[in-house]
């Protein structure tokens, strides 16, 4: 079983090796499948290496072991991911956003073999540290989460997955850091691009895109009621100055949409804008459309939401392909669910406990939904 896995780790790993234009550098690969053009890297076990010097708090002299630093991100229902997915030796898992690395470093050190993506080059050099102890099991590549089966095909893979895992949204890190223009906490440029090489980032889509399709996201992405109003506010602004800073954009947010609670004003629509920018919806869509037919039978799917917006939609999904029968008013009986791919595994969401909330309190807004692949 081992050896399985470790032969199917290994063919992946060169079947991603050979398409790189230079021995030991990455392109990595974008939702099409196309090179990203962003350099990763990699060492012969497919781990990226350093590159640069390291940032404060990644393992440096002056911080001792990454291993212990969790500047870095925070991973979110940890156990109840481990439960969930069981990782064991032999075991082949994929986890869809590698982040930190703190999920995955937990499934290798059960002895999982496993295959990581991020599209953020930051995330890979730092996780590239973090789990240089247990490399040997891991292949990381540069990539978002929806392209993994093109990656799977081109390497001559069939359903090999013992689990996924996909740990959505923004990681801490990209909260924090301030030039990534993710949060309106600490003054950047308005970016929020997961992927730096995207073409499209949050300024393009405040300067530019027309006032409906901006009140649309803020009230879809957003759930934010004055969508209209924070809309019109910031044409009327750009038509004066265009938005570079997100401080500024929160500002004039901060004008039209009254203050609910301790959250920002400004807090629905630049979760918007995110998801805009990234086209997070579709790609967790692309991504649960595909998941089953990599999976193998008992082969677990884990989700780990962050708003309401995404837990409906993983939800549904759920439930739709885990009904092993389709009910309608016109039919005189329900038929067989020719979709139904799954067993529910949680009926409802997992969510933090009192003490992972109170460690970490961005654990609050976490929900963890796992199907299990039918035979």
């Amino acid at each position: 079983m081992e050896e399985a896995a470790e032969a199917l780790l290994g063919g992946l790993r060169l079947s991603h090796l050979a398409h790189l234009p230079v021995a030991g550098v990455g392109t990595g690969l974008d939702m099409d499948g196309e090179s990203s053009g962003a350099a990763v890297r990699v060492s012969s076990s497919g781990v990226p290496e350093e590159a640069g010097r390291p940032r404060p708090g990644m393992d440096s002299p002056d911080n001792g072991p990454c291993e212990e630093d969790t500047t870095y991100h925070i991973p979110v229902l940890e156990e109840e991911v481990v439960a969930a997915l069981s990782p064991a030796p032999g075991k082949l898992l994929m986890d869809g956003t590698l982040g930190g690395g703190g999920h995955t470093r937990r499934l290798l050190r059960a002895g999982a073999y496993v295959l990581a993506l991020d599209q953020d080059p930051e995330a890979l050099a730092w996780a590239a540290r973090r789990l240089e102890e247990v490399a040997d099991h891991l292949i990381t590549i540069r990539s978002n989460f929806a392209s993994f089966p093109t990656i799977l095909e081109e390497a001559g893979l069939g359903p090999v997955l013992d689990g996924i895992l996909l740990d959505l949204g923004v990681s801490s890190h990209q909260l924090d850091a301030a030039e990534r223009g993710f949060s309106f906490m600490r003054e950047g440029p308005l970016d929020m691009r997961m992927d730096p090489s995207a073409p499209i980032c949050a300024a393009d889509l405040v300067n530019g895109w027309p006032e409906e399709e901006l009140a649309r996201i803020f009230y879809e992405y957003g759930d934010e009621k004055a969508s209209r109003r924070a809309a019109k506010a910031i044409v009327k602004r750009r038509a004066e100055k265009l938005f570079e800073t997100t401080a500024d954009l929160a500002a004039v947010v901060a004008t039209v949409i009254p203050k609910r609670g301790p959250a920002s004003p400004a807090t629905r629509v630049f979760q918007a804008l995110r998801i805009a920018v990234n086209d997070e919806m579709a790609v967790l869509e692309s991504a649960l459309e595909s998941a089953h037919r990599w999976l193998k039978p008992g082969g677990r799917l884990a989700v780990i939401t962050f708003h309401s917006l995404e837990d409906r939609l993983v939800k549904k999904y759920f439930r739709k392909h885990s009904d092993p029968e389709i009910d309608r008013p016109e039919w005189p009986a329900p038929r067989p669910n020719p979709e139904c791919y799954y067993r529910l595994v949680t009926r409802k969401g997992i969510t933090a406990g009192e003490e992972e909330t109170r460690r970490n309190p961005r654990s609050r807004s976490a929900t963890l939904r796992v199907v299990e692949r039918l035979p």
